[in-house]
């Protein structure tokens, strides 16, 4: 097992990977996607997208964006090494270059193909993980605030949001500027999974051929519906569903351990053990919560309900190889909140993964 931190495109600077070194990470999951940068000019915020019915995560980009070139990609990699880290993984396509794959648009073939020379070039950068979260509401009907131990500002849960998804919208970004009138129809889940299908049939031997793992989110919140759209990973067995779909080493799994404890069916550590036993997670979102759907909050990580040493047990005995990161934590009473609560989470990781490591073969 490695030790990752998770950066958010704005934080992608020298002090950022500094402090991810420093908190004892060895490896980065950055996202280049930038949800923080509001259609009318500045940034949001929040630490972390949490959900929001009216596009206020800003405008969508577009493969066009330097960072995504070849250059961009290699630059991004070097300036990150430099830091004595590794990049890992990227997390997840920007909705401008995929909402026509997701709502089976017009430009559906158009963007397979921007798609599939993007993770040549991630493959011929060196990069080896490219997560994703096949989804048309993506992030929804989270809050944020005083509910973690102590009063720290966290994300929660009380009810679904389903409210439409305009026109012109996907995972809370406006990728069309001049969108038709309305709201974007309900469709149904089987439609969902074919559209999945054809993702991952054209993505796949493309991912394999550039040596790049797919590695594919589940819904958060795992629910079956939110905002009027049908959602596919809600609970721990439809993550076999989306393996059969395409079975390869390049169809993996992006396991986020607080989303599938948030899940009503299943056993969080009968899933971490089958899908890490079976080599089919790329890596694992290391955070801990209190509740399930509709009503959970995500807690400190060593105060939810689930045991965060059993978890490593069953990885280590499973011989996983990948990263796991802290994901979202919750913000800590002090100049640095957000500093604050990652290093806590990744202190206590960094110590249960010695801990472990002490105890031997499981």
């Amino acid at each position: 097992m490695k030790l990752g931190f998770g950066l958010y495109r704005h934080q992608l600077d020298e002090e950022h990977y500094a402090f991810a070194r420093q908190c004892g990470a060895t490896h980065l999951v950055v996202h280049l996607c930038d949800y923080f940068n509001k259609a009318g000019g500045g940034h949001s915020e929040n630490n972390q997208p949490v959900g929001d019915s009216t596009g206020g995560w800003g405008r969508a980009g577009s493969v066009d964006d330097p960072i995504w070139s070849q250059e961009g990609l290699e630059g991004l990699k070097a300036e990150i090494e430099s830091h004595d880290l590794t990049l890992y993984a990227i997390e997840n396509f920007d909705p401008g270059m995929w909402h026509d794959i997701l709502l089976d648009g017009p430009r559906r073939d158009q963007q397979m193909a921007l798609l599939q020379d993007l993770i040549r070039r991630v493959g011929a950068a060196g990069i080896p993980v490219f997560g994703y979260n096949f989804s048309i509401a993506g992030v929804s009907s989270r809050e944020i605030g005083p509910v973690a131990r102590g009063g720290a500002d966290s994300v929660f849960m009380e009810q679904v949001d389903q409210t439409p998804i305009p026109e012109g919208m996907v995972w809370n970004m406006r990728y069309d500027d001049s969108p038709a009138e309305g709201d974007l129809p309900f469709f149904s889940h089987d439609v969902l999974w074919q559209r999945l299908a054809w993702f991952l049939k054209n993505l796949v031997p493309v991912a394999e051929e550039a040596g790049v793992r797919l590695a594919a989110h589940p819904d958060d919140p795992p629910v079956p519906v939110v905002r009027n759209s049908p959602r596919l990973v809600y609970q721990p067995h439809l993550y076999q569903d989306l393996l059969n779909i395409a079975p390869s080493r390049s169809n993996a799994l992006e396991f986020c351990l607080g989303t599938v404890a948030e899940m009503t069916e299943g056993d969080v550590y009968q899933a971490v053990d089958e899908y890490s036993r079976n080599g089919d997670i790329a890596y694992l979102h290391f955070r801990n919560v209190k509740g399930k759907v509709p009503n959970y909050r995500e807690t400190f990580i060593d105060d939810g309900d689930v045991d965060m040493f059993q978890v490593l047990k069953i990885l280590q005995a499973n011989e996983f190889e990948g990263v796991l990161i802290p994901d979202h934590c919750p913000q800590m009473s002090c100049d640095a909140p957000w500093h604050a609560g990652m290093a806590y989470a990744m202190g206590y990781m960094k110590a249960a993964m010695q801990k472990i490591g002490q105890a031997g073969a499981i």
